[in-house]
């Protein structure tokens, strides 16, 4: 039996759930973790946006964000003792139109362009043509609304199997109001997460050097933020349908 974490981009699933993932893990279940949004970008003008998110990063070119996040998502999943596999979708930030066009030029918080109507439907193919009936799979709330977290619930929801489902961080402790909706009909279950695994989480999310900046600020922030989430609960929750 493994537990398969599908995460939208390289640093959501370690982001979510890398203390649960750490405790899984030392008690000798198998878990990987899938990238759907790991795909390298087409080549071609960056749109605004992507410029913007390079520079935050400290990267110029969009093949080297990809490998640069694939390698840390790899140093991140070494650190909680998941394994990681990787899809071919590029992030969103990049994704064009067959003749070129930059489908999301400006914000990823905004509905599918129509072009990908079926963009979910392939990937949920994709992932049920690597899963295996035993396997427990987890998908993101999509709380936020980010675009990415949005396709990537919408394909685990085709597998037609059951699901469990994790909070999006640090979407969750900036909009706690958006959970009520997300879990609508679910059932909640709490994992508890050890003191060790609060501090291999931490040392897992810090594994995402390029992002820190832009999702916590500062290391130092990360850390107290993920305690304090921690903290409230403490451990885990993971929903299932009721």
């Amino acid at each position: 039996m493994r537990w398969i974490y599908i995460s939208p981009h390289f640093d959501d699933a370690v982001l979510s759930c890398g203390g649960l993932i750490w405790e899984q893990t030392q008690k000798g279940f198998p878990v990987e973790i899938w990238t759907i949004c790991a795909g390298d970008a087409s080549p071609g003008r960056l749109s605004s946006q992507a410029v913007a998110c390079h520079t935050q990063w400290g990267i110029k070119s969009a093949r080297e964000v990809v490998a640069a996040r694939r390698l840390e998502n790899q140093a991140a999943a070494r650190q909680v003792g998941a394994e990681t596999v990787d899809f071919s979708i590029p992030d969103c930030i990049y994704r064009r139109s067959p003749s070129g066009k930059i489908l999301y030029p400006d914000d990823v918080f905004v509905s599918m362009d129509r072009i990908e109507i079926r963009l979910d439907a392939d990937i949920s193919a994709a992932l049920a043509s690597e899963l295996q009936p035993g396997d427990k799979v987890v998908s993101p709330l999509a709380i936020g609304g980010h675009l990415d977290h949005v396709l990537t619930r919408l394909a685990a929801e085709r597998l037609d199997r059951p699901l469990w489902y994790y909070a999006d961080i640090p979407y969750l402790i900036n909009h706690p109001e958006m959970l009520a909706p997300a879990v609508k009909g679910l059932r909640r279950t709490l994992y508890p997460v050890s003191e060790n695994g609060l501090e291999v989480w931490q040392k897992g999310i810090a594994a995402f050097a390029t992002q820190i900046l832009m999702l916590f600020r500062n290391s130092a922030r990360m850390r107290r933020v993920i305690r304090l989430y921690w903290e409230s609960l403490p451990g885990l929750r993971l929903w299932r349908r009721a």
